[in-house]
Order: C-alpha cells, then structure tokens, then sequence
C-alpha cells in the first residue's frame, strides 16, 4: 500500500516513514514539499500520490508560543488536519494523525482513557483537540502520544536547529554534566518515536476498527523519574534538581497528570513497551552514536 507521511522532516516523521518503509511504499513529504496548511496544494498532492493512507506527522508544537501565535497553532494543527481529512475522504484513504495528552486537564489519579472528557487548558491543547475532532470526517486513527523523545531527528532539522523533545534534551544536558531540573509533580507516559511508529505500522497491518487510541510508553512516572533513570542507562552521574510547576512562569497551562491508557490499543492487538524499557533503548542508541558538536 502507497503510504503518503507529512511532516516527514521532523522527530516523529523519519522514524515513522522508515519503520512503514518496510511493508509500504511510502512517499515522504517535508513541509517545504507539502504544506499542510495550503489545501489546494494538499488536495493535489494526495490526488497525486492516490495513497491507501496518510500518515499526518505535521505538528505546531511550540506549546508557550502558541498562546500568542493562535493563528499558526490553528492553521497546523486543526485546519491541515480538515485538508487532510478531506483530500484522504476524497481518493478513499484513511488516514493517521496523531494527538496529545494535553487535551486533559490533568486533574486525574488514573491514566487517561479514550472515553475519558477533554478538557484543554491552553491554545495548543485546544488546537490539538479540533485537529483529532476534523480527523473524523475520514476513516481515521488518531493516536495521542506523549513527551516523545527519540528517533533519528536528533539530527539537524531543516533550519540547522537540533530536532527533539523534553527527554532529547535532558540526555543532551546529562551526556554534557549540566544540571538537570525535572518535575516532580507532573507525571507522564513518555512516547519514544520508534514505539510510536511500529505501532502505527502494525495498526495498518491489523487494520482494527477505526477511531481513538492511546500509544504511549506503558506504565507512568514523574520527570524527575524519568530523568533519573536516563541517567542510570547513560551511565553518568547526574545533578538533578526537582522542581515544580509553580516554580516557572510559564506561559501555557501544562496538566500536572498526564498518563495515557493504552488498553484500547492492546485490545487491538498493539502491546507498547513500558516506557522504563524505552529509555534503556534510547540510551544505548544515544551512547552507541557520536556526540554532536
């Protein structure tokens, strides 16, 4: 199957259209080959490509930022999604967008599930939401990962900048003996791109039914967590200073709990890793590839 991946120049979208590389013929598309936010150019390029699915890994996810660029937030990550959604409607693709965790308010004591109610506590978290709700129009699955950290983005970006989540750059501060701050009241089930896209590669190969799923790393943990075992799988000694939310002015709302469900997608067939076990791979690529300059 003709697998068309947006957002193939980011973290997410190497990973992905390599892992689909492998039972799919896929068209990767960066942003300067395809900008989601131009339908008329979307509309052509699926007719174009006439893919079995679209793979939408375009994201505006400067979350601070898009509390005062709206506009942008919007244009990305809700209305390319309708462009996409309709395009894939069009030629009869489904298609694949992925979510955010951020469209809970965090106000939970158990991990999240599909059917839980959303309730976005900042533009990007509201931005996310319409962008899953437009995915329907198509036969679709949108899947909500995390705190994604991995992949081979870890190289420069289009723009010469380094590609890469929270968990990138505490390695990044670890490997280099600076300090780390951590959370200590904000927990997650961090997403590493590789487990994210052989997900995504075995829900198209099972083809369940469509809809919302969860696809984090299993299991949950605080930051400070996180960061703490990093440091045990990259071997180093770290300084890691445990902060709070309130202990930063920042300016979008984060929510304090945010671990993911992943029952719905184990039920399909799709186990993902705990995300102590997704570390430990991420530290042996990071240790096993040549330090950046």
């Amino acid at each position: 199957m003709r697998a068309l991946v947006t957002g193939a120049g980011g973290q997410l979208g190497r990973s992905v259209a390599r892992v689909l590389a492998a039972e799919h013929d896929v068209v990767p598309l960066t942003r300067g080959e395809l900008d989601i936010t131009d339908e008329p150019r979307v509309r052509a390029g699926v007719a174009e490509a006439c893919p079995g699915v679209i793979v939408n890994c375009a994201a505006y996810n400067a979350v601070d930022d898009a509390e005062d660029d709206v506009v942008a937030a919007l244009e990305v990550n809700a209305f390319g999604v309708r462009s996409l959604a309709r395009a894939a409607a069009a030629c009869g693709a489904t298609l694949v967008h992925y979510g955010t965790d951020f469209v809970f308010d965090g106000t939970a004591s158990e991990p999240y599930r599909e059917d839980d109610a959303p309730n976005p506590q900042s533009v990007y978290a509201a931005s996310k939401l319409l962008g899953e709700w437009f995915a329907r129009s198509a036969r679709h699955y949108v899947l909500r990962v995390e705190s994604l950290f991995g992949g081979p983005a870890r190289l420069a970006g289009a723009d010469g900048r380094r590609l890469g989540g929270s968990l990138d750059r505490i390695a990044d501060a670890l490997l280099d003996g600076r300090e780390v701050r951590a959370f200590v009241d904000r927990v997650v089930s961090p997403s590493y791109v590789e487990d994210v896209a052989a997900a995504t590669l075995a829900l198209l190969r099972g083809a369940p039914a469509p809809g919302l799923y969860h696809c984090v790393g299993s299991g949950r943990g605080t930051w400070f967590d996180v960061a703490t075992a990093l440091a045990e799988e990259l071997g180093v000694e770290p300084v890691i200073r445990g902060i709070t939310l309130d202990d930063l002015a920042l300016r979008a709302a984060r929510p304090r709990f945010c671990a993911l469900s992943n029952r719905k997608l184990a039920a399909a067939g799709v186990e993902m890793p705990h995300w102590r076990d997704a570390v430990a791979r991420y530290a042996h690529a990071r240790r096993a590839s040549p330090r950046e300059s």
